[in-house]
């Protein structure tokens, strides 16, 4: 029987080739463990600079609220404003910032009376927001406020907002917010309830994410 002559060449081939392609596979799975590890860590990232507003806690110091026209208001701990003085409706909401980041307030819309799940089971179209004249910060894990006005008789939010301040009928915020650096934006409703002692109750009953996708 002849001798097989050991094709060294071939087989040199075929281990550069085995071992190209453990080199390929364990490049493969590193890519994707680091592709993992840095959606994980950008998450982290983005959690801690998440802000989430809700109503104060009844303990909570009152705050008292100036306007652009130095007009004063005091808003108590877990409690709203809501006043019609002078041709002007005032708001305002005493808020605790419940998230890890800075809540900055970027803008609203009101309706009159109790919104639920099934009368508006969405946020109002963002194109219908009023924006804030100024920026108001809420710092993570401490208190702040949100403050805005009807100032223009003619126009049917301010009627609608004003004839329930009248009528001591529930009001309705959606306040948008994001972080301190315009991201991450949230839309939190409020319900601003009439209370025994003329104060506005605020609750907070739906959070909606606009950024990201919900997670309901």
């Amino acid at each position: 029987m002849p001798l097989l002559a050991t094709d060294w060449a071939t087989i040199s081939s075929m281990v550069a080739g085995i071992g190209t392609l453990v080199l390929a596979v364990a490049t493969f799975a590193s890519v994707r463990s680091s592709n993992r590890s840095a959606r994980v860590a950008e998450a982290a990232l983005q959690e801690q600079r998440r802000p989430v507003l809700a109503p104060s806690r009844l303990e909570d110091p009152a705050q008292k609220l100036m306007f652009v026209d130095r007009h004063w208001v005091k808003a108590d701990g877990g409690r709203a404003v809501a006043e019609h003085v002078d041709g002007i409706v005032y708001l305002a909401i005493s808020l605790r910032n419940v998230g890890s980041g800075i809540g900055v307030c970027q803008g609203w819309f009101a309706t009159s009376g109790l919104t639920t799940s099934w009368s508006m089971p969405t946020h109002a179209p963002e194109e219908e927001f009023r924006l804030q004249t100024r920026d108001l910060y809420i710092p993570s894990g401490d208190i702040g406020f949100w403050q805005g006005a009807f100032r223009d008789p003619g126009g049917q939010d301010y009627e609608r907002a004003r004839q329930a301040i009248k009528d001591g009928e529930t009001l309705t915020i959606d306040l948008l917010y994001g972080d301190n650096e315009g991201g991450q934006r949230i839309i939190t409703r409020f319900i601003l309830r009439p209370g025994e002692d003329g104060f506005l109750i605020s609750s907070a009953t739906h959070h909606w994410n606009v950024d990201r996708p919900d997670p309901r």
